[in-house]
């Protein structure tokens, strides 16, 4: 069978009363009734609206249907309800609010050399979980790579977040993003903040590209944008999304400055100043002088070793021999000790809030 051989599909429904359903499709749900049969005795009804084709069916048999329904219209309650005939139907918000669970704070330190399994994801890349437990559902940090370079088989989507860093560790990668002009490229040591909701596309990278993504909370809607044609026309650097804007931060260009840490120096990407202080990421690179052992009050604080080696202590717990490729979560609180810095340590930090106090140990 061809495409074009389909006039239309339908989803069928079970119904116990479609006598009663029928006025419940049309009137509340403002559905469309398109057929009904036989006409002495009505037992199927066919109903489309809202992109859908529904056959409700007093014959059918199986499991009781569900429907899910996002409406703006204020005249709608929110919830769970069932139709005379049966049907459950849910009703929510046709844009629904990002929800940000409680953080469930713990010490974390994830080693590549665990082996932690890579997974298959959206558009075949692969991903490595850098926090497990996910905080009880406040984040995800993923390492992602591309084993072939070329076109990526992507499309236009955007994702309902509440922050998403893109951080380039190895290679290069072109994206495209909404008012941002044409294709982007993400060389290492450049980042990306994708602010809630921007559309955008990612188009080829090179072999062996690999990111960091960190996304806020941990599960997050990613929902495809047929109609948005990238590039879109303008050129609106300055565009809020939900009061985030849209950063490219090259380290190429970075100035240095003492890091919260003694010992080390860091350079920031502005994320702290686009996302008014929901995150802020610093790549930070070994220094001059002593370290010492410090605590912070961020609720989330979060490190990935991109170069280098450390022995990271914690009030007690083993100290952890980390390396290029080892991630970890400090808690709001806890005396840390970032320990033995190689001259060629790089450790990529990301903290929520942006701007938080670091204590150092008198």
């Amino acid at each position: 069978m061809n495409r074009t051989d389909i006039i239309h599909a339908e989803v069928v429904l079970p119904t116990t009363a479609l006598r009663d359903d029928i006025p419940y499709f049309t009137q509340t749900l403002k559905m469309r009734m398109d057929m009904i049969f036989p006409a002495d005795s009505p037992t199927v009804a066919v109903f489309s609206g809202h992109g859908l084709r529904i056959r409700l069916d007093q014959s059918a048999t199986g499991a009781v249907g569900q429907l899910r329904i996002h409406t703006d219209d204020a005249d709608f309650a929110r919830g769970t309800v069932t139709s005379p005939g049966g049907t459950q139907i849910t009703i929510d918000a046709l844009n629904p609010q990002v929800v940000l669970p409680a953080t469930d704070h713990a010490f974390v330190v994830r080693r590549l050399a665990d082996q932690a399994p890579w997974v298959i994801g959206r558009a075949g890349m692969h991903y490595r979980d850098l926090i497990p437990s996910r905080l009880g559902g406040s984040i995800i940090a993923s390492h992602i790579r591309i084993p072939d370079g070329g076109p990526v088989p992507d499309m236009v989507h955007f994702h309902r977040v509440g922050f998403q860093l893109i951080f380039c560790y190895r290679g290069w990668v072109d994206v495209l993003y909404e008012d941002q002009g044409g294709p982007i490229r993400l060389h290492a040591g450049d980042c990306f903040i994708q602010p809630p909701e921007i559309r955008h596309r990612v188009l080829e990278a090179s072999e062996a590209i690999e990111v960091i993504e960190i996304g806020v909370p941990a599960e997050h809607i990613t929902e495809i944008d047929y109609l948005m044609q990238l590039p879109t026309p303008d050129l609106r650097p300055d565009r809020e999304w939900q009061g985030q804007r849209f950063v490219h931060n090259r380290g190429k260009h970075a100035v240095w400055h003492p890091f919260r840490l003694s010992g080390f120096t860091s350079r920031d990407t502005t994320i702290n100043d686009a996302t008014k202080s929901v995150a802020g990421v610093q790549v930070v690179r070994r220094g001059q002088g002593a370290t010492t052992p410090a605590r912070h009050n961020a609720d989330i604080l979060f490190g990935f070793v991109m170069e280098g080696r450390m022995t990271l202590h914690g009030t007690g717990k083993d100290p952890f021999e980390l390396s290029a490729g080892d991630a970890f979560v400090i808690p709001p609180d806890m005396e840390t000790h970032w320990a033995d810095p190689s001259d060629d340590l790089e450790v990529l930090e990301v903290s929520l809030p942006g701007a938080f106090r670091t204590t150092p140990r008198v």
